[in-house]
């Protein structure tokens, strides 16, 4: 499918006779991310080949994407998670819907959150964007809206309507696509609920140096606390890899001053160590647990933070040797378009 948009997108941008492009999904979700089990599959087959392949079209994809010279409309409507975000965030327009459901639960399968989400984030307000990576916790089309994720919003009932008055569209005018995106959106605020509501709370314990440090700001806050959302946080937490905590919060910290295309190198690089399992064979064991057995018991290795050490995390982060290229995107063809 990666390699497959790649070529559409691209062959479109070239087409004269499209004036932009409107990305949506095929039923309940917008995308769900990466098919883990899939790779899951090839890994244990020794097919490690064949899984750097789908990473370098993911990111290449995803690179296109960020530097797209025509508007582009992405209607996430239903689940969208792990690199769903990274095929669409980087584009222009972002709709939302009541149905939304964002999330990057990737240290949960012993992974880590790619395809631009290092990029995108780490430039969320505050320290949203370590929050959501290291916990994996999920926001709806309201709370994207108001952290800057998404551009507008409707409701699912809608998007018919809003679908035909784009497809009559005689103009690729963004500010005709805004427009149009808007007559029938709505305003809304996130409600008391929302984890928004708690964005001091997460600046204050999300904003430390190491996840040792973020578990005691929380084990802290959760001492004082009249309720449970805190153990709740703390509880994601420590289902999680520790070294795929590790591993994110550096990769997150580091985006925050990298451009795209200096994201997606880095996290080529960290996926294709997850890949080698040549410190840890978590992502494997990760899939295996929560999407092929079920048993929701991983062995994860190291079993603690305690027990990961800079050097473990480190490889993660080394330039690839001379044997594994870079992943080579066309940088000074594509500017990125944020």
């Amino acid at each position: 499918m990666a390699a497959r948009l790649k070529r559409l997108y691209e062959s479109w941008e070239e087409n004269p006779d499209i004036g932009f492009v409107l990305m949506k999904g095929n039923g309940r979700a917008f995308c769900s991310g990466v098919d883990t089990v899939a790779l899951h599959r090839l890994l244990n087959e020794g097919k490690v080949y064949e899984c750097k392949r789908f990473f370098e079209t993911l990111y290449k994809f995803v690179y296109l994407q960020g530097t797209y010279l025509k508007p582009h409309v992405a209607i996430f409507d239903g689940i969208t998670m792990g690199c769903g975000g990274g095929i669409s965030l980087p584009g222009m327009f972002r709709l939302v819907t009541d149905k939304t459901v964002f999330s990057h639960p990737e240290t949960q399968l012993g992974f880590h959150p790619d395809a631009g989400a290092s990029f995108y984030l780490s430039r969320l307000p505050g320290y949203l964007g370590e929050y959501l990576a290291l916990t994996g916790d999920k926001l709806n089309g309201v709370e994207m809206i108001a952290c800057g994720l998404a551009t507008h919003y409707c409701l699912n009932a809608r998007l018919a309507w809003i679908e035909e008055r784009l497809g009559n569209l005689m103009n690729d005018d963004p500010a005709v696509i805004d427009s149009s995106l808007a007559q029938y959106g709505d305003l809304v605020y996130p409600d008391r609920s929302s984890i928004l509501r708690r964005i001091d709370t997460i600046d204050k314990c999300f904003s430390h140096d190491t996840v040792e440090e973020i578990i005691d700001s929380l084990e802290n806050e959760a001492a004082g606390a009249y309720d449970d959302w805190c153990k709740t946080v703390l509880r994601k937490m420590k289902e999680a890899s520790p070294l795929s905590l590790k591993v994110t919060l550096r990769s997150i910290r580091e985006g925050r001053f990298q451009s795209l295309d200096q994201c997606l190198a880095r996290e080529y690089r960290i996926s294709l160590a997850w890949i080698s399992k040549s410190v840890s064979n978590d992502f494997t064991e990760g899939v295996r647990a929560r999407l092929v057995d079920k048993d929701f018991a991983p062995k994860w290795y190291p079993a603690s933070l305690e027990e990961v050490s800079k050097d473990m995390v480190e490889y993660y982060f080394t330039p690839l040797g001379e044997l594994e290229p870079e992943l080579v995107l066309p940088t000074s063809l594509r500017e990125p378009y944020i």
